[in-house]
C-alpha cells in the first residue's frame, strides 16, 4: 500500500514551506533488511515512523507491554514448569507429569478439547471481560532528524556512485537515516526536492537572523552557506569524495568540516580564501539543451529540470598557484543557488575594499600594480600608466608568473601591450575578473534592483 499528501504554507516572504506525508522503504545496509516506514515532513525536521503493534485496553497486558519497552536491549524471560502442559500439548493419557486426580486446571477449563475426547469439552467461555487486551497496529515515531544545518545525499558514502531512487538524510551532529527508498524516480525526485527546499530556508532565516546586525558590505555579513560533498584525488585509492560546509562571509570563503555554530567557530575552517582572489566555475551542463537549462537556471525559474542521467552536479573554486576544490551538488537548484550566491558575495567585497594592489616587476623594475573599482587599472612608482576597465582589449600569460595586457590607447587609438611578473599570477588575474565581473554588474539593472541589494548598498 502506498499513499503520499503534500501541503503547501507560505511565509511572510512568499517561500512556501513543504509539508508532506507517505510510505517509503528503509534499507538497513549493515542487516540487510528492507521494511515499510512512514515519512512525516515538516518545515522544521523529517519524521521516520515504524509499523508497531500496541495494545489499546487490557490493563494488566499495558502494564507487561510498557515493561518490555523499557526494560532495554536485553529482556530476561524466567520459565517455570506447569504440570498441565501434557493435556495442553495432547500428550496420551498416563504421560509422565501428568496428574490425573484433578478434576479441572486452567488449561481444562479453557474448552479445548484434550486426546480427542468429546466429553472433557469444557463449556463455552463467557464474552471477554472489558480488561481483556486489545491490539492494533500503529504508526509510532521512531527517528526525527532536525532539518536546521541537515543533508541529503543520494551517493554511497565516501564514492561518486549514485544510487537509483534513493537518498539519506543528515544531521548537523553527523547521525543520519538508513537509506530511503523509494517506487519511481520522480517520488525520490519530488521528496528529495521537498527536503531539501526546507533545509534551505531554515538555513536563510538562520543567515537572515545573523545578519540583523551587520550591512551587506560589513565584514561578518553571510551572502549563502551550505553542504556540497568536494571530490577529492588520492592515487591509493582512487577518486573518493567528503562532505563539507561552505560558507560565503564577508571578505571569504570558507570551508569547513561542520557548520559553525558560536562565533569562536568561524576561526576554525579548514581554509580560507579571499573572495576576490578566487573563481567560481560551472562544470560542464548535463542536458542536450544547454542554452535554455542554463537561461532557466540565471533566470530563477521554479521546477528547474534535474539531472537526466549519472552526471553529477559540480562546480569548482579556482584559487592561487593553480589550486582548486571541486564540488557536487544533489539539485540544478543548488548548483543555481551557488553561482548567483558567488557573484552576489564578489560584489560586495569589491564594493567594500574599492581597490587592491599587487607588488610585481616589468624589465627588471620593481613597481606597484592597482586594480580600482572606481579608475581602472594604473601601475607606478609615482603613476607609469593609467587605463579604464573599458580599454582592457586582451591578455595572455605564460601559466606561471608572466601577464600581457592589451590596452587601447584612448587618444591614438593604438593598442598598447604592459608585460608583467607577479609571485602569484593566478590570484591577481582572478583578482582583475573580480573588479571587472563587479563593474558589469553594477551597471546591470536586473543585477542591482534584485531583492538581494534592498537599501544603499552600492557606493556608485
Amino acid at each position: 500500500a502506498c499513499f503520499w499528501t503534500v501541503r503547501g504554507s507560505w511565509s511572510p516572504r512568499g517561500k512556501p514551506t513543504h509539508t508532506k506525508s507517505g510510505i517509503a522503504l528503509l534499507y538497513n545496509e549493515d542487516t540487510n533488511n528492507t521494511y515499510d516506514v512512514c515519512l512525516k515532513l515538516t518545515k522544521e525536521a523529517l519524521t521516520i515512523q515504524k509499523l508497531d503493534v500496541i495494545c489499546t485496553s487490557g490493563t494488566e497486558s499495558q502494564v507487561n507491554v510498557h515493561l518490555l519497552r523499557t526494560a532495554g536491549d536485553e529482556v530476561t524471560i524466567t520459565v517455570r514448569y506447569l504440570r498441565e502442559v501434557p493435556s495442553f500439548l495432547k500428550l496420551p493419557l498416563g504421560s509422565p507429569g501428568l496428574d490425573h486426580s484433578r478434576g479441572s486446571s486452567p488449561l481444562f477449563d479453557s474448552g479445548l478439547h484434550l486426546n480427542g475426547n468429546e466429553n472433557n469439552a469444557a463449556p463455552s467461555p463467557p464474552s471477554p471481560s472489558a480488561n481483556e487486551p486489545k491490539y492494533e497496529k500503529r504508526w509510532l515515531d521512531d527517528v526525527c532528524m532536525p532539518l536546521l544545518m541537515a543533508r541529503v545525499s543520494r551517493y554511497k558514502a565516501g564514492t561518486d556512485k549514485l544510487r537509483s531512487n534513493c537518498f539519506q538524510v543528515f544531521a548537523s551532529g553527523g547521525t543520519c537515516t538508513n537509506i530511503l527508498q523509494f517506487f519511481t524516480a520522480a517520488e525520490s525526485t519530488d521528496w528529495l526536492q521537498a527536503i531539501s527546499a526546507n533545509i534551505n530556508g531554515l538555513t536563510q532565516e538562520n543567515v537572515r537572523l545573523i545578519n540583523k546586525c551587520f550591512s551587506f558590505l560589513d565584514k561578518f555579513h553571510i551572502v549563502h552557506m551550505g553542504w556540497a560533498c568536494e571530490s577529492l584525488e588520492d592515487s591509493t585509492v582512487g577518486r573518493s569524495s567528503t562532505f563539507k560546509f561552505l560558507a560565503l562571509r564577508g571578505p571569504y570563503f570558507y570551508i569547513f568540516k561542520r557548520p559553525p555554530i558560536s562565533s569562536a567557530d568561524w576561526g576554525k575552517s579548514e581554509i580560507t580564501y579571499n573572495l576576490y582572489e578566487v573563481l567560481f566555475k560551472v562544470h560542464k551542463l548535463w542536458m542536450a539543451e544547454d542554452c535554455w537549462l542554463k537561461a532557466r537556471l540565471y533566470l530563477g525559474l521554479e521546477n528547474s529540470p534535474e539531472q537526466q542521467d549519472n552526471e553529477p552536479l559540480c562546480f569548482s573554486i579556482l584559487v592561487g598557484h593553480g589550486q582548486s576544490h571541486t564540488f557536487r551538488v544533489e539539485l540544478a537548484s543548488d548548483l543555481a543557488i551557488w553561482e548567483k550566491s558567488f557573484q552576489r558575495a564578489v560584489f560586495f567585497e569589491v564594493q567594500r575594499i574599492q581597490s587592491k594592489s599587487y607588488m610585481c616587476s616589468s624589465h627588471g623594475t620593481v613597481l606597484c600594480f592597482t586594480i580600482d573599482f572606481g579608475s581602472g587599472f594604473s601601475c607606478s612608482e609615482t603613476i607609469l600608466w593609467r587605463y579604464k576597465f573599458s580599454q582592457l582589449k586582451g591578455s595572455s600569460d605564460d601559466g606561471k608568473t608572466r601577464v600581457k595586457l592589451l590596452f587601447k590607447n584612448a587618444e591614438s587609438k593604438q593598442i598598447e601591450m604592459k608585460e608583467l611578473e607577479f609571485a602569484n599570477l593566478t590570484a591577481v588575474l582572478h583578482c582583475i575578473h573580480s573588479f571587472i565581473a563587479a563593474k558589469v554588474a553594477s551597471m546591470d539593472p536586473l543585477f542591482v534592483c534584485s531583492p538581494s541589494f534592498s537599501g544603499n548598498c552600492l557606493n556608485s
